[in-house]
């Protein structure tokens, strides 16, 4: 991460808009608000801990192994049809493993981002500079992707990449998608609960992305955080095996993706 990312995120921290009027507390967000909880988090014991990381190590170590002559050939796609990197890197926010927001005992920040920044691999699907407009969310028929780009995105190959952000302790396979620091910290203040998805690694695939499409407005946010809140409440590692699993026909079917 760059020192220009960091100033970049906290220019947009400092100017972050007003919370829209009034607050949204639907489903399990509403329960968590009513009750005064700090989180939604189910504990989780040791060592079903440890099996559901386990697992998502190993299907991680298993899938680049497999995936690597495919990986290849995007890359190689990627630099023969469009100038630039092969591979996009963006900072996005992950687990926020703070359990005293107010103590004083190193976990407080000078800039609160919602959980600890990770710099996340992508193919590169657009245009050089295509983010130089700032953080905005891409669109069906985003003029910034590559001809390549659209096929990738469809059946999600763009995603491979985050494998080795799962080798790496910053994800897991299944989870809640990570953001960018500016577009999470506005979420933060327009949708009540939305900072408690940060509790768990952030995934490739999870509960929400096989329920819904792609983001394009905040109505999809509110939809999404309900389908993380109930996958943080439920998590397991045969749920996160049953999740997996129903991701691939998502995949092959290019359902909700674009």
């Amino acid at each position: 991460m760059t020192s220009e990312s960091i100033a970049s995120v906290r220019q947009l921290h400092a100017a972050r808009p007003r919370p829209v009027e009034g607050r949204y507390a639907h489903g399990a967000a509403a329960d968590l608000h009513a009750s005064g909880s700090t989180t939604l988090e189910r504990p989780v014991p040791v060592r079903d801990s440890w099996t559901l990381r386990l697992l998502n190590v190993s299907v991680a170590a298993i899938g680049l192994v497999l995936a690597a002559p495919l990986m290849l050939l995007i890359a190689i796609a990627i630099k023969l049809t469009s100038p630039g990197p092969v591979f996009f890197t963006q900072v996005r926010v992950g687990i926020d493993r703070r359990r005293n927001k107010s103590s004083p005992s190193g976990y407080r920040r000078t800039i609160d981002y919602g959980g600890r920044l990770f710099k996340l691999y992508k193919f590169r699907t657009m245009v050089p500079d295509a983010d130089r407009a700032g953080a905005v969310w891409a669109s069906p028929d985003d003029p910034r992707v590559t001809p390549i780009g659209r096929i990738l995105r469809a059946y999600r190959l763009d995603e491979l990449p985050q494998l080795i952000n799962v080798l790496k302790g910053d994800m897991n396979i299944v989870g809640p998608r990570p953001e960018q620091p500016a577009i999470f910290m506005r979420l933060r203040e327009q949708i009540e609960g939305y900072a408690e998805r940060q509790h768990v690694l952030p995934g490739i695939t999870g509960w929400a992305q096989i329920n819904q499409h792609y983001d394009s407005s905040i109505e999809d946010v509110r939809r999404k955080l309900q389908y993380d809140l109930e996958y943080i409440r439920r998590r397991s590692a045969l749920e996160d095996l049953k999740i997996m699993l129903r991701t691939l026909p998502v995949i092959a079917f290019r359902l909700g993706a674009w």
